[in-house]
């Protein structure tokens, strides 16, 4: 075998020398990329009873807690959808089915769609999450009573043991989500009225429905060690402590990965997280272990749909102000929370409105955000019908409002290739948590209540 002759092999050095350089840097990269976040540990996560824990399973999917008897939290944020309910905007009250299924009904139509997409709820129990809703309207606040900050008319009544314990209180006051029209039942009456707090408002009521089921006061008595009446705030703990438990999903091979398993993440994932963590500048907002720095910015995702009603006494239509309607601040208009990535890849469609239904069709947005609203095409993010099967193509701005959330915009990401784009899905996949899927517990077979429980199969 001829050997090299001795001027190659100073050359021959050189370059294995520069390839032993170029993998320590790359490797140095991912290191940086990721090795400075740690891992998530039980820790950050609250414990809860098991007993609470299967008793908010049970209310969660109990329709007792609407005001119609028609409609459970589950509906719109159910395990094997997600967390979530997998349509851009929801067919809340007056609606049967699930999912792509779900239907407006001609027993108790639909007046119109929910106006923002149903956000998915992995991890949002952990400790770090502070501030809820697409709006931010529920959040962590020590002057707020009991610590939380509510929306007007809303405070709580007494102390709840996680936030997502607050926010459970709300969608059963909602017209559209669960309480029903004003006149239809007694729970849409009082909201409409603006009853809701005090020993005859809307949460009272709905906490004295629960009570009169037996098997839910026996839960309670052995849960609080007291037979006291039930204050809706104990049925909000209890949700919460199931949420909290059903949706921890922090067992991915990113999750591995940042446990100390290099090898845990393909090529295309690793590269992705060295473009996510750094030239892309996606961790700017989708920070840390969880990636969201639980901050509120406008990105121009189309807005599709109803909206909130914002801006109507300007001749408005279907507008959504985003965090400005809480702040009242002009700067916050069209911000909207910064959603948690983990199991992202299971949540789809992606955006306040729902607008995007792939990862790759919403990560292509953010490189071109301006363009990307201005050239949306509404009928590629079909909507459930009101009334019948079937799905309707949702409605947009005018130009001049779109132009408003045009001029917002803030994001500003470098240009990427075709090839970037593609390992940061891979890593964006890399963040599933494949036995979180369907939830921890799943749904029970019935609830105390007698009420039908939500099927897919339906």
């Amino acid at each position: 075998m001829a050997q090299p002759s001795k001027d190659r092999l100073p050359r021959v050095a050189k370059f294995l020398k520069w390839v032993t350089v170029g993998l320590l840097s790359l490797q140095a990269n991912l290191s940086l990329a990721a090795d400075t976040l740690s891992p998530v540990t039980h820790s950050d996560f609250p414990r809860f009873p098991d007993e609470q824990v299967l008793l908010g399973r049970d209310l969660f999917f109990d329709p007792l807690l609407s005001g119609n008897r028609n409609i459970s939290c589950a509906s719109c944020h159910h395990g094997v959808l997600g967390s979530a309910d997998a349509v851009p905007l929801s067919v809340g009250e007056g609606g049967t089915g699930l999912g792509k299924r779900r239907r407006g009904s001609g027993d108790a139509p639909a007046e119109r769609h929910i106006p923002r997409n149903a956000p998915a709820i992995f991890n949002l129990g952990a400790t770090e999450f502070t501030t809820l809703f697409h709006d931010g309207r529920v959040s962590v606040d020590s002057d707020a009573p009991f610590g939380i900050l509510m929306p007007e008319g809303h405070a709580l009544e007494r102390g709840v043991v996680n936030i997502l314990g607050a926010q459970a209180l709300l969608p059963i006051l909602s017209h559209e989500e669960m309480a029903g029209a004003n006149g239809e039942n007694e729970i849409g009456s009082d909201v409409f009225a603006g009853r809701i707090r005090g020993p005859n408002g809307a949460w009272a009521k709905l906490a004295a429905r629960i009570e009169a089921i037996p098997a839910y006061r026996r839960r309670f008595t052995a849960l609080n060690g007291n037979s006291e009446p039930l204050h809706i705030t104990d049925i909000g703990n209890a949700i919460g402590a199931f949420l909290a438990q059903e949706f921890r999903a922090d067992n991915s091979p990113f999750d591995a990965y940042l446990r100390g398993d290099k090898s845990a993440l393909t090529a295309p994932q690793a590269r992705g997280m060295e473009l996510f963590y750094g030239k892309s500048t996606c961790s700017s907002c989708h920070a840390g272990r969880f990636q969201t720095d639980h901050g509120f910015h406008a990105i121009g995702i189309p807005q599709i749909g109803p909206g909130k009603d914002h801006g109507k006494e300007n001749g408005v239509t279907r507008a959504d102000f985003g965090r400005s309607a809480i702040t009242g601040i002009d700067k916050d208009k069209y911000c909207f929370r910064t959603p948690s990535l983990r199991n992202v890849a299971l949540t789809a469609p992606y955006g306040h409105s729902g607008a995007y239904a792939s990862l790759e069709a919403v990560v292509r947005h953010h490189l071109a955000p301006r363009e990307s609203l201005m050239r949306f095409d509404p009928s590629k993010a079909p909507v459930p019908a009101l009334s019948g099967y079937g799905t309707v193509t949702p409605q947009m701005p005018d130009a001049e409002e779109l132009a408003r959330i045009a001029a917002a915009i803030t994001l500003d990401i470098p240009p990427l290739t075709d090839a970037e784009v593609n390992d940061i899905i891979s890593f964006l996949h890399a963040l599933t948590d494949r036995s979180s899927i369907g939830g921890k517990l799943g749904a029970p077979a019935s609830v105390p209540s007698g009420l039908k429980v939500d099927s897919i199969l339906d």
